[in-house]
C-alpha cells in the first residue's frame, strides 16, 4: 500500500468515499459521530487537496482509506503538555483518517499510520499530533498501539457533535 497525495481530480471519489464510509461504518454514531456535510465537509476536503495535505491509499482499485495531514499545528493545539516543545511548523497533524467500512479489521488504518510518520521523517518534522473524540475507543487503541502518547484532553466545539472532549496525542520522531 501506498500514500498516494490527492489532486483536484480526486475531489469526485474522495467525497464520494467519505459519504459512503460514514453511512456504512459500524457505530459511526457511537465513535466518530461524523455527519457529512458537518464533519467532514465538502469545503474541508477540498481545502485539503488545494493544500496538497489529502492523502489516500487504494486496494484493488478502490480507495482504502484517506486522511489529511497539515504540516503545522494550530492554536487550538497550544497549552497542551506535549512530550517536546516545538515550533508549530515542525509539528504535523492528522485530520479525518477514516477506512473503507468493507476493509476495516485489515490493518489498513495501522499502515496508513504507519505511512503518515515515515512521510513526517521525510519531511523533517519533529512529531505527528492528532486529537480523537474522547469516545472513540477504537481510534485511542490504534493511536496508543502505534506508540502515540495521549499527552491532554481539551473541551471543543464541532459543528458535527457540539461540545465536547478530545484526547490529543503525539508520536515523537
Amino acid at each position: 500500500m501506498n500514500l498516494i497525495k490527492a489532486n483536484i481530480n480526486d475531489f469526485d471519489k474522495l467525497t464520494q468515499f467519505y459519504r459512503e464510509a460514514i453511512l456504512n461504518t459500524d457505530n459511526m454514531e457511537i465513535y466518530a459521530k461524523w455527519i457529512y456535510g458537518k464533519h467532514p465537509t465538502d469545503e474541508m476536503i477540498l481545502r485539503y487537496i488545494e493544500e496538497e495535505t489529502m492523502f489516500f491509499c487504494e486496494k484493488n482499485g478502490s480507495i482504502a482509506s484517506a486522511v489529511a495531514v497539515t504540516p503545522c499545528q494550530s492554536d487550538d493545539y497550544h497549552g497542551i503538555d506535549w512530550g517536546i516543545r516545538i515550533s508549530d511548523d515542525k509539528a504535523a497533524v492528522v485530520h479525518i483518517l477514516c477506512v473503507n467500512p468493507k476493509l476495516q479489521k485489515q490493518g489498513i488504518a495501522k499502515k496508513t499510520m504507519q505511512l503518515i510518520i515515515e512521510l513526517c521523517r521525510n519531511e523533517n518534522k519533529k512529531v505527528v499530533r492528532l486529537d480523537a473524540l474522547s469516545c472513540n475507543s477504537p481510534a485511542h487503541r490504534l493511536y496508543e498501539g502505534l506508540g502515540f502518547e495521549k499527552r491532554g484532553q481539551q473541551h471543543w466545539f464541532t459543528d458535527n457533535v457540539g461540545w465536547t472532549d478530545f484526547f490529543l496525542y503525539e508520536f515523537i520522531l
